[in-house]
């Protein structure tokens, strides 16, 4: 009898912890063969990209290497891009994957499968703005995250020369005022600090100007109001600026122009304004809507394909009328969850069951200055109000909670250890 083939496209945080269960559950004991394929070599949590953005988080010590999980969690990591969908041949192609320089390292491949599973996640939404792609950062890869950080690092030391007559203010523009947007501005904060502590720069925490621009009538507005007043409260005590009601119509290399005819001069610029699925998405023939997410049912198999599953932040997967499972980490972690358990009920002939997403709340972390958050239903605005030491541990804990996930307990817990080493033995942010 041959063994049922199960490819994972995408090794983000939804789609690594599904093969680290099915890895587990199904290929362990030969009962399935499980793949990842991924375009990266290796993967870091997306929640944690704000603090790779600014250095506080070290890439080298945090990633995790999708070959060698592979190889610990019983499944096969297949490194690139996914170019084309054959339904009826049952195969997906990846294009060719190519170097840094543009040359070829492995040819366009074909794999077959017997259940496809799409989990590759979003990317920054920039409403076909004028000079956005062009002038403005994103930060939706760790590559996005590392090339903004060495921007970063470059304008600092370029703008607070000592040899140099040019020493001035710093501005950064961070266009979006949901969580991605506020915690990059407590960070950015935090790092300037920390660069002053080390010399890196002159630069000092009163030079640095960091506006955030938001289009509706206050930041974070899909949390509840008492967290978003208090993030607000605690964002003007850094010295962040606020723009709320505003809306960018064009970017610049200079800066960013409001459609209140304003010129908010940047010599940093930061997209994190909506997100939509990939628009590869729309072309695999597979029924999308607007924002190019993936039609699911409640079950998370697709409404053209029975063999095809898709979750977290590129599909739509009804819950109720007129509403879905909303694009967050916990969404995705409690949907692989489900599907692992959905495509063993595939294998057996069994029915599916439906994901019914449960929401545990919303933290926001304001780096080492504050967390503010709600547990328990936080989008419903009926959760339990947190704040301080509280909301820091409760915040650290969902990295924990992914790491054991795909780890186990005993790894992450000798990780823990590793981490408060690390703590006092290097520096506390990359300096290179």
């Amino acid at each position: 009898m041959q063994v049922p083939k199960i490819v994972v496209v995408g090794g983000g945080a939804g789609g690594l912890e599904l093969v680290t269960r099915l890895g587990s559950q199904l290929g362990k004991s030969g009962k399935a063969e499980i793949t990842l394929i991924d375009r990266a070599a290796t993967h870091v949590w997306k929640p944690l990209y704000h603090e790779l953005a600014t250095g506080v988080l070290n890439s080298n010590l945090d990633e995790v290497s999708f070959q060698g999980h592979a190889k610990n969690h019983h499944y096969r990591f297949v490194r690139g891009s996914l170019q084309s969908l054959d339904r009826e041949r049952q195969a997906v192609t990846l294009a060719p994957l190519l170097d840094e320089d543009g040359a070829e390292i492995l040819p366009q491949r074909e794999l077959g499968y017997d259940y496809l599973v799409l989990a590759v996640g979003s990317v920054a939404n920039d409403f076909s703005i004028e000079g956005v792609g062009q002038h403005c950062h994103f930060i939706d890869t760790a590559e996005q995250a590392e090339s903004f950080r060495k921007a970063m690092l470059n304008t600092f030391l370029r703008i607070n020369d000592a040899s140099s007559n040019e020493q001035r203010e710093v501005s950064i523009g961070i266009v979006g005022g949901g969580a991605t947007g506020v915690e990059l501005a407590a960070e950015l904060t935090k790092a300037s600090d920390m660069l002053h502590n080390y010399g890196y720069t002159d630069l000092e925490h009163s030079r640095l100007n960091i506006q955030i621009i938001e289009m509706a009538e206050r930041i974070l507005p899909p949390l509840s109001e008492k967290v978003s007043q208090r993030v607000h409260k605690e964002l003007e005590k850094l010295g962040v600026r606020l723009h709320t009601e505003t809306s960018i119509k064009k970017a610049t290399a200079e800066g960013l122009y409001t459609n209140d005819d304003d010129f908010i001069a940047t010599d940093l610029s930061v997209w994190a304004a909506g997100i939509k699925a990939p628009p590869f998405l729309s072309e695999l023939g597979l029924s999308c809507n607007k924002n190019n997410t993936l039609n699911v049912s409640a079950a998370m198999q697709s409404v053209d394909d029975e063999r095809i599953f898709a979750f977290g932040d590129c599909a739509y997967c009804p819950q109720g009328e007129d509403s879905a499972v909303p694009p967050r980490a916990q969404a995705a972690h409690q949907q692989a969850k489900h599907l692992a358990g959905n495509i063993k009920r595939c294998l057996n002939g069994e029915a599916l069951t439906d994901f019914v997403y449960q929401d545990r709340g919303s933290l926001v972390s304001l780096a080492d200055y504050d967390a503010v958050g709600s547990l328990m239903g936080g989008l419903a605005r009926r959760g339990v109000f947190i704040e301080g030491i509280m909301a820091r541990l409760a915040y650290s804990s969902l990295y924990r909670m992914h790491q054991m996930t795909i780890h186990g307990v005993t790894k992450t817990s000798l990780t823990m250890v590793a981490d408060s080493f690390n703590y006092y033995l290097k520096p506390r942010m990359k300096l290179h």
